[in-house]
């Protein structure tokens, strides 16, 4: 099972970091990711990291101001988020993939219920 929290308001400029609990004992088996759905708009992806930490992924439009970390000991997936611009306003997912940490949303197994990140003035 994963939980996502941290979201809420930020003016554009602004910094979030998002957590994902998960619970069991398998979560350093799993390369994780974090997706984003905005109003009207399809699931997207946002970063991913492997079992271990050593390898990332991020889509373009982060690239720079998002960073994707996790602390197996922990059982947490973060997402620090900086330079937030209204455009990043979405529903953010957690997920687990026991595959490759995969930029598809279809390779996923298990997702968070998602928290809502809302950038506006």
């Amino acid at each position: 099972q994963l939980q996502a929290s941290g979201g809420g308001w930020v003016q554009p400029g602004g910094s979030l970091r998002l957590s994902c609990a998960a619970s069991g004992r398998t979560f350093s088996s799993y390369a994780m990711g974090w997706f984003r759905q905005a109003p009207g708009k399809e699931r997207e992806f946002v970063a991913a990291i492997n079992w271990s930490g050593g390898s990332t992924n991020y889509a373009d439009s982060v690239k720079g101001r998002f960073t994707i970390s996790r602390n197996n000991y922990k059982n947490t997936l973060y997402l620090q988020m900086n330079s937030l611009k209204p455009e990043d306003t979405a529903v953010y997912y957690c997920a687990a993939d026991l595959g490759r940490y995969s930029n598809s949303r279809y390779d996923y197994d298990y997702w968070g219920q998602g928290t809502l990140v809302t950038v506006s003035s």
